[in-house]
């Protein structure tokens, strides 16, 4: 709806309301509407115009706003309000608007408040309101605004406001059109009497602005006809006016100077007057927020009254308050102390104008210095209200009785006195610093800030409540503000001036840069003039800074302002550093020091020493208030957080701290100290003696306060491992160093080393005494930076040694490629000084050592091989390791230090040879001299070293620990020998390089060492002879002119070497031995058959015999035992070890070169013989650790005879009989076990003689190899008496042993899951044997089938005899067992291959083999769930269906196989075949399964479908041909007693039959038990209630019952015979199975009523009737089974013709006996009792088949329809009871009898 709508409808309005009293009225507005309808357009233009239908439009709405009617007057202003918004109010009107509101003022609130809005869209929509008109419109709201009605006193002041800003935004519009000329300007009379030309809207504002002031100040004003305002509200729009338009103020200064005018004349005296007056909370309050907008807004044009406020705001927070009397007239309240810190918190802009206009004037106020000042005494003026850190002073000390710190500051102000008064007051105030921590005094946002700050707090009349320690909490965040102001304006232009310049081509990136030189940069530039500022500020201020910062620091912060003051700390720092002012960045990195690193820390820890007794968790708790640790002394969080920033800016500032590197390394020594050493002992302590949890123990806060919260960057990791990280990234940015800096920070650390390493020099004799124990005074002029001086007890390592080398090595490439000025001959000098101090302690030197020589190593190691810088630096080298090495002079004392920094010298020497040694183009000469200053000039006899090495070699371990430094003895001087000869090896290494001089050098050092006492120098130095020199000498020996001066030599070595080969000394001999044959192996080719023949008979042969005289010397004394501890190091064993080596050796000659060479000589066959009785002595009478070495040398032989050609075959003929006489009789001394030629009390030393596993895998690969040349040879395989021979060997027989299973090794492997090696090349050697040959198949199969058993049969522990007492075994537990499981794995489906190989072989059948074979697989499916485990880390199946699976597949083609064979296999082999098969069979169905019921459900039903096989075999295969004529009828007797006892549901110990019915045990019934069965009434007297046991696998069972009834039944007619021969003999066992559970039931049934059966028992009960209904017999097989030879009648009865002479029951009986239902008539009797029982009996749903039955021809014709264990199909199921099945029993015998 438009406007002009609501002017219709407001004036329709008017009109009804003012129709009875006023007529007039309602007549004027009707007009008026009449207008307004008869034309809308010319109306509204007309209303804009002085017209006269203007004022018949606007009379009604005056008449109504003369009215009383409050509700006419609100109708009238209303419509007069629409159209001043539709400006259709002519200008002529406007006054008479404002009389008509100014009349209606009386009247009620909403009068009021439509006069408001009213007189805002008047002023704004009409601009030229001015002068006294805008006067009297401000009146209307000045007086509503005075008000006592709250809302429309607010309502008023807030539309004061809006009118105020819209004067002043008129200004601000009327300065943009300042060209208009159309504009009036007016006369106005200025503050200072002068006047000024103004326009309109300037001219408003300035008499309003100026009448404001004038009220504020309680003076009469020009403009407003106003007597009294309110100073407070007038401040409050004065306030709004300077913030919303400071802009044209300013401006004001250049074209409207009368603003800032009415600033001095009036504002300025206003605000200091009421600042300097009594203080009301409301007015002060103002004239602050006044005061911050002057300073901040109007500074520069203001400079002299801000220059006055900034004095009075120091003024005022300098006094001391008196908070008792906030009201009296003479002191300041304290909320002036807070308005004035509010607004102090200032821009860092304003900090820098203020001193720029001030202070640096000269002269000049000091209005900076005098706000640090103020600030540093405000925050230090209430110490103990404060209180005082206890993190701060570390952790794990005593904090009570501490009166002060100590102090060291060499700035201002004495911050280590302000540090002790803060300790004084809250010791004097609270009890102890424990009390101060409990009772939560301190400084912090959330418990010392307000909600609201004061300044903003503008509806209070008095002061609010003030937090005591709140006024602190602004002057440290002002102190806060101000160093970040620091360094948010230094940094980045640090960042670009020094780090992001532009850069020339090629110059690197400066990521270490120095400070800034101001003088370099243009000076007119702002950013630098602003650079000044700052660098004159700090340099001016920082004492006041540092002082109040390091006493707020060690108060007691909350976290948030404790990182607050860190990181003004740090900016600080920074900031002076970048500037750089070095001696305020000093004095910060000394303060930062001093709270890293407290002094009491360090003393605490020097003489901490941990409790006694584990403390609880309590502990803590427990030891308030007590003066004695609860922990160990260390570094707090805050510690370490200034710990962090101190490396931080030390970092930041690294390229420009010069000589201030030593104060920060020193700083960084004590952390180190501290955080690394001493701290990780008590933490070593700690975890001894009670658990700790995973936390930070340097922090004593509380971890689940520090998780409520995400804390600061500089609070997290502050752990000790992160903070040390972050010391060693400090260390690590040296390499971004410029040299000069670099230069400064090394010459620094080693300045730090060396004071140190004095200091501890000149105390060292009295640290090292045990009886001083006060700490070691030091010089009055040293100081420290954390108060540690020199401690009680030296330091292991000096930190400055240890950081130089860290240093170095990361700037190595200075060290290389810059002058040595630069860091080389500082770093070196400095090492070897500290190396040469006798008076320092050893751990120093030897780290100085230490660091020195990993810096020569790497030097040389990245040296540039190019350029003239090479010599120079390798000569630099070697010089100073000479020096290390080599005595300055022959004073020098021998110390053990001495020579511990000598053996680190050859050390470094030897890695620098073996790393670099080969680009060393100088100094080889210089090399040899060190070497050869080692040597000691004298040697060990002979007998002496014999003696010696014999000594040490029984009493000495094998690794001896290094002595001690302190130890001074010859050992010393061995072990520099030892490392010295190392580096010789190298030199020989590379000996090809020397010239002849260097050489003659080289072997004269050689002999040299070759002297020394030390065997294994000894030895090494004739190898090296041998290889290194002699290598180059063979080289030249190429040349002719040099061949006769080397020859001699070549030679001269050979004889020295093989001297050596008999030494008495191991190593000396084993080295020689290896040494000689190397020099054969290498040279061979080239020798003579001459020369062989000599090398055979002179060296190989001798060498043998002198060494075997040696081994075989104790071989059989009872202290050459192997199984001791010092067996290993005996003499004995020592020549073992050379004979071993011997032997290896000459079977790798003598293979290489028997074919090329030996096989040639003419003593060929002599020389074999001599070398295989060599062989066989050595197995026989040497110690058996020598026979694996001898038997594999002969093995490599033996293979070597395969290469000779057909002219060397009588040879190799001759060669490998000789090799298998000697294996033969090697072969019965396994089997003899050498057991019955040792007495019980040797029984030790049988494990020494016993063969071991590695020696029997030897001897198996000669025969193999033997075996393999003969077949090679001859082209046949060997006789079967030789194979019976081998066959014994690797087999055995009983009693004696074999390879396979020899019990008395000690050596034996797993073999669960895989082969041992025996077994592995046994089974090889089978393998490899040529079966085509007769008997050879059943030698095999049956020494394999007993390879099957072994598992069962042989398995055994091994006998490991305890080190301790050699006749005590150990325990079964411990021992390793061989198993042969994986052999029989193996070996079991191999004898399967086997078999279907040879199947058609009748011998296997005639001899035994079958039987043996069938033996072997009975015993593990006896077993079944007692075999062990087939693996141990594999999922094999088991071993007994391993064997089950490879019985069933033999079994099943064997049967036939006889039946085709006939009778050419021998009746008692058929015999016996058949006892076996029945036995594997009986071991299968009636094995212990009990096992089975802890398997799962699905696991049972998996194992019993497996056993299922077992009876299908039985079904198919074996059935048919068990009624073969030649199988005895016992035999099957017992088969179906077997069936009879599988198929029992219930244990045989629990069976619920009476005690007087047929046993369960069938199987030990006679055979002459069918004749007691006959038909007779049941005895129903004894029964019972017991429920039994069932089997663990009830279907199973059922399938064996399946089985008895299917081998009785006529339900086929292939092979009829043999199946009705079965059935006869197997049918009494069934009739006794079926009877023995109906006459149970009905026994049990009478006892136990209507209790209920065991489900079981109703099942098998059913089972038995169901199956008794559809069993049909073959004619005649019961009278067979009955009569005295079953198998004669099975087939055919006697005659049926009546024989009158038997009585009609007997007739009756021997006519049934022939009947297919025979059985029905047998169970007749216990039939009639269950058809009778009145009870409820068992009942099943069944499937009948809905076929008609089939006629016995039809059942015999068919074939068998199901299987074992399958399922019935078709026919519908229909529910049956015994009771019933019993009946049609019955009515089947009736149908037969024909009675029915």
């Amino acid at each position: 709806m438009s406007s002009l709508a609501f002017l219709v409808t407001e004036l329709q309005s008017l009109a009804s309301e003012s129709r009875r009293k006023h007529p007039e009225i309602r007549e004027a507005a009707e007009k008026s509407l009449a207008i307004l309808r008869s034309s809308p357009e010319q109306a509204t233009a007309s209303l804009a115009s002085d017209s006269a239908q203007s004022d018949d439009l606007l009379r009604p709405v005056f008449m109504g706003c003369a009215t009383k009617n409050a509700k006419v007057v609100a109708i009238s202003l209303g419509s007069l309000q629409r159209l001043i918004a539709l400006k259709a109010v002519p200008q002529s009107v406007v006054p008479l608007i404002v009389s008509t509101m100014n009349d209606a003022m009386s009247q009620g609130v909403d009068i009021q408040l439509r006069i408001l809005q009213t007189l805002v869209s008047l002023i704004t929509n009409f601009s030229s309101i001015h002068d006294e008109l805008l006067g009297e419109a401000l009146l209307l709201c000045f007086k509503l605004q005075d008000s006592r009605i709250a809302v429309v006193s607010s309502t008023a002041a807030a539309t004061l406001r809006q009118l105020v800003m819209f004067i002043f935004e008129k200004m601000v519009n009327e300065d943009r059109q300042e060209n208009d000329d159309t504009l009036e300007l007016s006369e106005a009379t200025l503050p200072d009497g002068s006047t000024k030309a103004l326009g309109p809207c300037a001219k408003d504002a300035f008499s309003v602005f100026e009448d404001l002031c004038l009220l504020a100040n309680s003076e009469r004003p020009n403009f407003l006809k106003l007597d009294y305002l309110h100073k407070t509200f007038a401040l409050e729009l004065i306030e709004s006016v300077l913030t919303n338009y400071h802009e044209l103020f300013r401006k004001a200064s250049l074209s409207h100077a009368e603003l800032l005018m009415l600033l001095q004349h009036h504002l300025c005296p206003l605000i200091l007057k009421s600042l300097s007056d009594r203080h009301v909370f409301p007015l002060t309050l103002r004239c602050t927020r006044v005061v911050f907008l002057i300073l901040k807004q109007f500074s520069f044009e203001l400079e002299t009254e801000a220059e006055v406020f900034l004095m009075l705001l120091i003024r005022m927070i300098s006094e001391d308050s008196d908070t008792s009397n906030s009201d009296h007239s003479g002191s300041r309240p304290i909320w002036t102390r807070v308005l004035a810190m509010e607004i102090m918190r200032g821009d860092a802009e304003l900090v820098r104008n203020i001193w720029d206009r001030y202070d640096a004037q000269q002269p000049g106020s000091k209005v900076f210095s005098s706000m640090i000042v103020a600030l540093k005494r405000l925050v230090t003026e209430k110490p103990a209200l404060l209180g005082v850190s206890a993190q701060m002073m570390g952790v794990g000390i005593s904090h009570t009785g501490d009166s002060a710190a100590p102090s060291g500051s060499n700035y201002g102000l004495d911050v280590g006195g302000v540090a002790g008064m803060v300790a004084t007051a809250a010791s004097a105030t609270v009890s102890g610093v424990v009390g101060i921590i409990g009772s939560g005094i301190g400084l912090s946002v959330q418990n010392s800030a307000m909600k609201l700050q004061c300044i903003d707090q503008l509806d209070k009349a008095d002061s609010p409540p003030i937090p005591e320690a709140y006024i602190y909490l602004l002057a440290v965040q002002c102190i806060v503000s101000l160093c970040e102001g620091f360094a948010s304006f230094t940094g980045p232009l640090y960042t670009s001036i020094m780090v992001q310049r532009p850069r020339s081509a090629g110059e690197p990136v400066i990521r270490a840069p120095a400070a800034l030189d101001l003088s370099t940069l243009p000076q007119d530039d702002h950013a630098t003039e602003h650079l000044i500022i700052v660098r004159s500020m700090v340099e001016n201020g920082w004492p006041a800074l540092l002082a109040a910062l390091s006493f707020i620091i060690s108060t007691n912060l909350s976290d948030e302002l404790f990182i607050d003051v860190l990181s003004s700390y740090q900016a600080l720092t920074n900031v002076a550093g970048m500037l750089a002012l070095s001696t305020p960045r000093d004095a910060l990195f000394n303060s930062l020091s001093k709270f890293a690193i407290p002094s009491r820390v360090v003393s605490s820890l020097e003489s901490y020493v941990e409790p006694p007794t584990p403390r609880t968790s309590t502990s803590f708790t427990d030891n308030l208030g007590l003066t004695a640790p609860i922990q160990a002394p260390g570094l707090s969080e805050r510690n370490l957080a200034c710990l962090k920033v101190l490396v931080s800016s030390a970092l930041f500032l690294a390229g420009s701290l010069g000589e201030s590197w030593y104060g920060i390394l020193e700083a960084l020594q004590n952390a180190d100290y501290v955080l690394n050493v001493k701290a990780s002992q008590a933490s070593i302590n700690r975890r001894m003696s009670t658990p700790t949890t995973p936390s930070r123990s340097v922090s004593a806060m509380s971890s689940a306060e520090q998780g409520k919260v995400a804390r600061h960057p500089l609070l997290m990791e502050i752990d000790s491992e992160s903070v040390l990280a972050a010391v060693q990234r400090l260390f690590d940015a040296s390499k971004n160093l410029e040299d000069s800096a670099f230069q400064d920070f090394v010459t620094a650390l080693c300045k730090l080393s060396s004071e140190m390493v004095g200091m501890q020099s000149d105390g060292s004799t009295l640290t090292e005494s045990e009886d001083s124990l006060s700490p070691v005074p030091i010089s009055p002029h040293r100081r420290r930076v954390s108060g540690i001086h020199l401690p009680r007890t030296l330091r292991q390592g000096d930190f400055g040694v240890e950081r130089l080398g860290s240093v170095a090595m990361l700037n190595f490439h200075r060290l290389i490629y810059r002058a040595p000025e630069v860091a080389w001959n500082t770093t070196t000098d400095h090492l070897l000084w500290v190396m040469g101090l006798s008076s320092a302690p050893q751990s120093i030197r030897v780290q100085a050592a230490r660091v020195l020589d990993e810096i020569l190593t790497v030097v040389p190691r990245n040296l540039s091989s190019t350029g003239d810088l090479q010599a120079k630096v390798q000569r630099r080298v070697l010089d100073v390791l000479s020096k290390q090495i080599v005595p300055a002079s022959s004073d020098v004392p021998a110390t053990s230090t001495n020579i511990e920094l000598r053996r680190m010298g050859l050390e470094t020497l030897h890695q620098i040879l073996q790393a670099s040694g080969h680009t060393f183009i100088v100094g080889w000469g210089s090399i040899f001299e060190m070497l050869g200053s080692i040597c000691k000039p004298a040697a060990l006899s002979r007998s002496q070293s014999v003696d010696s090495i014999s000594t040490l070699s029984l009493q000495e371990t094998p690794r001896l620990k290094p002595l001690p430094l302190g130890y001074v003895s010859d050992r010393g001087y061995t072990a520099l020998v030892k490392i010295a000869f190392q580096s010789l090896k190298l030199v020989c290494d590379s000996v090809s390089v020397l010239s002849p001089e260097d050489l003659r050098l080289c072997i004269k050092t050689l002999g040299q060492f070759g002297r020394q006492a030390d065997t294994n120098i000894a030895l090494t130095a004739a190898e090296s002879l041998l290889w290194s020199v002699s290598d180059s000498i063979q080289a030249k020996r190429k040349d002719a002119e040099m061949e006769p001066e080397y020859s001699a030599l070549w030679m001269c070595l050979l004889l020295e070497v093989l001297g050596l080969c008999t030494d008495a000394r191991h190593d000396v001999r084993v080295g020689a031995i290896q040494t000689l044959f190397r020099a054969m192996q290498l040279y061979g080719a080239t020798l003579t058959l001459d020369t062989w023949n000599d090398c055979i008979w002179k060296i190989t042969f001798p060498l043998l015999d002198t060494i075997s005289m040696e081994t075989r010397r104790s071989a059989f004394e009872p202290g050459a035992l192997l199984n001791s501890g010092l067996a290993a190091q005996s003499p004995e064993h020592a020549w073992d070890e050379s004979k071993s080596l011997a032997l290896q050796s000459i079977g790798s000659i003598i293979s290489d070169f028997l074919v090329v060479k030996i096989m040639h000589l003419e003593s060929f066959s002599k020389a074999w013989s001599v070398f295989v009785t060599h062989i066989h002595d050595t197995v026989s009478l040497d110690r058996r650790n020598l026979s694996p070495p001898a038997l594999l040398c002969l093995g490599k032989v033996v293979k070597a005879l395969s290469g000779a050609d057909a002219s060397l075959q009588a040879k190799v003929s001759e060669a490998w009989e000789c090799v298998w006489i000697a294996c033969s009789d090697i072969g019965s001394m396994v089997l003899q076990g050498e057991r019955s030629q040792l007495s019980p009390s040797t029984n030790t030393t049988q494990h020494h003689r016993a063969f071991t596993q590695e020696s029997l895998v030897a001897l198996v690969d000669v025969i193999r190899s033997t075996r393999s040349i003969s077949l090679t040879q001859t082209k046949k395989e060997w006789p079967l008496q030789r194979l019976n021979r081998l066959m014994e060997i690797l087999k055995g027989m009983s009693p004696y042993f074999c390879v396979l299973t020899y019990p008395d090794s000690t050596d034996y492997r797993p073999d669960v899951d895989g082969l041992s090696p025996v077994q592995v090349v046994v089974l090889d050697a089978i393998a490899d044997i040529n079966l085509t040959g007769s008997g050879i198949p059943s030698l095999i199969l049956r020494d394999l089938s007993e390879f099957s058993t072994l598992p069962f049969l042989a398995a055994f522990h091994v006998p490991i005899l305890s080190p301790v007492s050699p006749a005590t075994p150990i325990a079964a537990s411990f021992q390793k067992q061989v198993t042969y499981i994986a052999l029989s794995k193996k070996v079991m489906p191999l004898i399967v291959e086997l078999y279907m190989r040879f199947k058609d072989e009748l011998e296997i059948y005639e001899d035994g083999t079958l039987e043996a074979i069938f033996s072997a697989y009975s015993i593990p499916i006896k077993l079944k769930y007692e075999c062990p485990a087939p693996s141990k880390f594999g999922k094999d199946p088991p071993l007994w269906k391993t064997a089950t699976t490879s019985f069933l597949r033999i079994v099943t083609d064997s049967v036939r196989r006889m039946a085709t064979f006939g009778d050419r296999i021998s009746d008692p082999r058929i015999e016996g075949i058949w006892r076996q098969i029945i036995e594997v069979f009986r071991g299968g169905i009636l094995a212990d399964c009990t096992a089975i019921e802890s398997f799962s459900l699905e696991d049972q039903e998996a194992e019993e479908n497996f056993d299922l096989s077992l009876i299908s075999s039985l079904e198919i295969d074996l059935v048919p041909h068990l009624g073969d004529t030649r199988v005895p009828d016992h035999l099957i007797a017992q088969f179906a007693k077997i069936l009879h006892k599988g198929s029992q549901l219930y244990k045989s110990s629990m069976d619920p039959s009476r005690p007087d019915s047929p046993s369960t045990d069938t199987a030990n019934v006679s055979d002459d038990s069918r004749d007691s069965h006959d038909f007779e009434k049941v005895d129903l007297d004894i029964g019972t209630t017991a429920p039994g046991v069932l089997v663990s696998r009830e279907r199973f069972s059922f399938w064996c019952f399946d089985l008895l009834f299917l081998i009785c039944s006529n339900v086929t007619s292939d092979q009829e015979s043999s199946r009705k021969r079965v059935a006869a003999l197997c049918l009494p066992t069934l009739l006794d199975r079926c009877k023995t559970t109906m006459v149970s039931y009905v026994a049990d049934e009478a006892l136990r009523g209507n209790m209920p059966f065991p489900r079981a028992r109703e099942d098998e009960l059913l089972y038995v009737l169901r199956k008794v209904l559809d069993l049909q017999l073959w004619s005649g097989t019961l009278w067979a089974a009955l009569s005295e030879s079953p198998s004669k009648f099975s087939d055919s009865q006697p005659g049926t013709s009546v024989d009158v002479s038997l009585s009609p029951s007997a007739l009756i009986a021997d006519v049934v006996k022939r009947s297919p239902v025979a059985h029905i008539f047998y169970f007749y009797s216990v039939l009639c009792e269950i058809a009778s029982i009145p009870r409820k009996t068992p009942s099943t749903w069944v499937i009948m088949n809905s076929s008609p039955p089939e006629t016995n021809q039809e059942r015999r014709g068919n074939v068998l329809r199901h299987h074992i264990g399958a399922l019935e199909e078709g026919g519908d199921a229909m529910e049956v009871d015994a009771r019933t099945l019993a009946r049609k029993a019955l009515q089947i015998l009736g149908k037969e009898m024909g009675t029915i």
